[in-house]
C-alpha cells in the first residue's frame, strides 16, 4: 500500500493515496507485505496472472468497506483497503456456445478451462448481501454474505438464471430497487449489451430479487404472461438494418419513482449491409427512463442527451454519476440544492474509431428535473396524437402516435400505448470544463459546503477536480504506481484511471478509484477534506 500525504494550506486538497495490487490467485485471506519507500511506509499485493483485471467496484456506504469484483475472485476489503477476504469465482471448464449452460444439461460443444471474469457487483443492503455476477455459464450470479463472502446462493436451473451472455469486455448495469415495505419483494433492474444473442437475453429486464437467496423465483422476471413481460427484446428485424447491432450501457441509477439507464446505440440510419468494420457507424448517447413499479414497461422512454461548447459537439457517452446540486451550482442551473444532477463525460462527435481515437472530451453536467420535463413534455404531444413512437431500433416501422384524453403528471407510468416511447432532440448539458489532448473517461462527484466538486479520471492517469461552473480546475497525475516489477526498472508510463463509486464512510469524504493498464491493476482511493484549490499542479508519486 502506498500512501502519500501532501497539504499545502488550511483550505488546500488534502489527500492521503493508497494503492492495492491485488494477488488474484488466492482464494483465502491475504496479509500484505509492509514495505519502506522515500514517501512512507506501505504494503504492495502482486497480481500473480498479469493477464486478469479487476472490473468492478462497490462500496458499502453503512461503513466503508469495499468490495472488488476481479477474474475469478471476489475481495472484501476494510475502509483502508486491507484484504480482509476473498471468494473464488473460477475458472471452471465452459463454453459460450452452451445454451443452457453445461451446468445445467450436457453441452455438445468442447469445453475448456474459463476463467470468469466480474460483470456485475451490487451490495443489497436489505438483506446484507452481495450480488456478483460473472461471464461463466451464461451470465449466473452468485449472491454472498457481506460479513464473510459465504455462498447463500448461486440460482442456475432456469433461463431468467442467466443475466447476460455478453463477452467478456461487454457491460452489464444493474440498479436495486428496495422496498421499505418488509412484505414486498425487491426487484433487480437489469440492463445488458446482447452480444448477438437478442434471442436469449432481452436487452432491459426487471426482475424479483427475494429475500430467500435460494428461493425458486429468484431472478424471475416481475411480470411474465403470454404476451406481456417486464423486458424488453431488440427485434430481428433491427439486425437487418444494422446486423451489429447493440445498446451499449454505461451507467445506471435510481431517482424518484424512476430508474434511468445511460446507453451508447447505433443509429438506424446508416447502411443496410456489411460489417461494422466496412462502414462507418454513427452514435447516439441516449438516456433510458422506467417507472420502477411499472411490470409491463409501458413507461419506457429513451431521449438523447449531448453537450456543445465552443461550437464543438461532444455525443459519445464515456462515463457519468448522479449527484446533488448543491447550492452553488444549483443558482445557476435554476434548481434546487437538493435537486439531482447528471454528470457526464462526452467525447467528440458521433463515430467510433478504436485507432483514431480523438481525445477531445468534455464534462457536463444536467438537471435531472430538465430532462423529465423534456420527457413529459414528449409524452403530452404524442397523448395528442402528434408524430410517432420515434423509436427505430424497437419499431422499425414508424408508428404515429395515437390521440387519448388524460393527463400526464410527473408521474406518468404509460399505458398500453404510445410505448414505448422515443424522444428526437437532443438534451443538451451545461458544459462545465473540456479537454483536449487528455481524454476523460471517468468521473464522480459529491457537494462540499454548498460546492459542487466533480473528480474526473483520464487516459493518461490523471486526476482533476473541477468546481461548478466556475470551471475551477485542479489536477494530480499518478506518475508511478506499484507494481510487481524490480525496483531498479524503469518508471512505468501513467495509467488512465478510472474511478467508480465513492462513500461517506464515518470520516471524511473517502473516493475509490483503480487504475488499469495491460498486466497490472491496482485498486486506490484518495481522501479529500476541503474544497480549496492549490494555486498549481501535482504529482502523485507512488514507489
Amino acid at each position: 500500500m502506498v500512501s502519500f500525504t501532501w497539504r499545502r494550506t488550511p483550505l488546500a486538497f488534502y489527500c492521503v493515496f493508497h494503492v492495492l495490487a491485488l494477488p488474484l490467485s488466492a482464494s483465502r485471506q491475504q496479509q500484505p507485505t509492509a514495505l519502506n519507500a522515500i514517501d512512507g511506509e506501505y504494503s504492495t499485493f502482486y497480481v500473480e496472472n498479469p493477464k486478469w483485471t479487476l472490473n468492478h467496484l462497490a462500496v458499502d456506504s453503512r461503513n466503508g468497506n469495499v468490495y472488488l469484483g476481479a477474474v475469478n475472485r471476489i475481495y472484501k476489503l476494510s475502509p483502508a483497503l486491507e484484504v480482509q477476504v476473498s471468494h473464488q469465482t473460477g475458472p471452471d471448464d465452459d463454453n459460450r456456445k452452451c445454451y443452457p449452460p453445461r451446468i445445467v444439461q450436457p453441452c455438445g460443444e468442447p469445453l475448456a478451462l474459463t476463467n470468469n471474469v466480474n460483470k456485475m457487483l451490487l451490495v443489497d443492503y436489505r438483506e446484507n448481501r452481495l450480488l456478483a455476477c460473472g461471464s461463466l455459464f451464461q451470465g449466473i450470479c452468485k449472491l454472498l454474505r457481506l460479513d464473510d463472502l459465504f455462498k447463500l446462493g448461486e440460482p442456475s436451473h432456469r433461463k431468467e438464471h442467466y443475466l447476460s451472455g455478453v463477452n467478456e469486455s461487454g457491460s452489464v448495469i444493474g440498479v436495486i430497487v428496495s422496498y421499505a415495505d418488509a412484505s414486498a419483494t425487491d426487484k433487480l433492474f437489469v440492463a445488458t449489451a446482447v452480444d448477438g444473442k437478442p434471442e436469449y437475453f432481452p436487452t432491459i429486464s426487471s426482475r424479483k430479487l427475494a429475500r430467500n437467496s435460494e428461493e425458486e423465483g429468484m431472478f424471475a422476471y416481475v411480470f411474465h404472461d403470454e404476451f406481456v413481460a417486464s423486458m424488453i427484446k431488440i427485434p430481428s428485424d433491427t439486425f437487418t438494418v444494422v446486423p451489429d447491432f447493440d445498446i451499449y450501457y454505461v451507467y445506471g441509477f435510481g431517482s424518484g419513482s424512476f430508474v434511468y439507464f445511460l446507453t451508447l446505440q447505433p443509429e438506424m440510419g446508416g447502411p443496410a449491409t456489411g460489417s461494422s468494420a466496412a462502414r462507418e457507424q454513427v452514435y447516439t448517447s441516449k438516456l433510458v427512463r422506467l417507472c420502477k413499479d411499472d411490470t409491463a414497461f409501458n413507461s419506457y422512454v429513451e431521449v438523447p442527451l449531448g453537450c456543445v461548447k465552443g461550437g464543438v459537439e461532444y455525443r459519445l457517452l464515456q462515463a457519468a454519476y448522479l449527484s446533488k446540486a448543491g447550492a452553488i451550482l444549483a443558482r445557476s442551473l435554476g434548481v434546487g440544492p437538493d435537486d439531482d444532477v447528471l454528470y457526464a463525460i462526452f467525447s467528440k462527435g458521433q463515430k467510433r474509431r478504436p485507432r483514431e481515437a480523438s481525445q477531445e472530451s468534455a464534462l457536463c453536467v444536467f438537471p435531472l428535473r430538465e430532462i423529465n420535463e423534456r420527457i413529459k413534455d414528449r409524452l403530452q404531444s404524442c397523448y395528442k396524437g402528434e408524430g410517432t413512437l420515434d423509436l427505430a431500433w424497437l419499431k422499425v416501422k414508424d408508428i404515429p402516435c395515437s390521440s387519448a384524453l388524460l393527463t400526464i403528471d410527473d408521474n406518468f407510468c404509460g399505458l398500453d400505448m404510445n410505448a414505448p416511447l422515443g424522444v428526437s432532440e437532443m438534451v443538451r448539458g451545461v458544459p462545465l470544463f473540456s479537454e483536449e489532448s487528455d481524454k476523460m473517461t471517468s468521473v464522480i462527484a459529491y457537494v462540499y459546503k454548498n460546492h459542487s466538486l466533480a473528480f474526473v479520471g483520464t487516459t493518461s492517469g490523471r486526476l482533476k477536480k473541477v468546481r461548478g461552473r466556475q470551471q475551477r480546475v485542479s489536477q494530480w497525475t499518478v506518475s508511478r504506481l506499484t507494481t510487481a516489477e524490480p525496483r531498479s526498472s524503469p518508471a512505468p508510463s501513467p495509467l488512465p484511471l478510472r474511478l467508480a463509486r465513492h462513500a461517506y464512510s464515518p470520516g471524511p469524504f473517502v473516493m475509490f478509484a483503480t487504475a488499469e493498464r495491460p498486466g497490472h491493476m491496482a485498486a486506490a482511493f484518495v481522501e479529500v477534506v476541503g474544497a480549496g484549490f492549490p494555486s498549481r499542479s501535482g504529482n502523485i508519486k507512488c514507489y
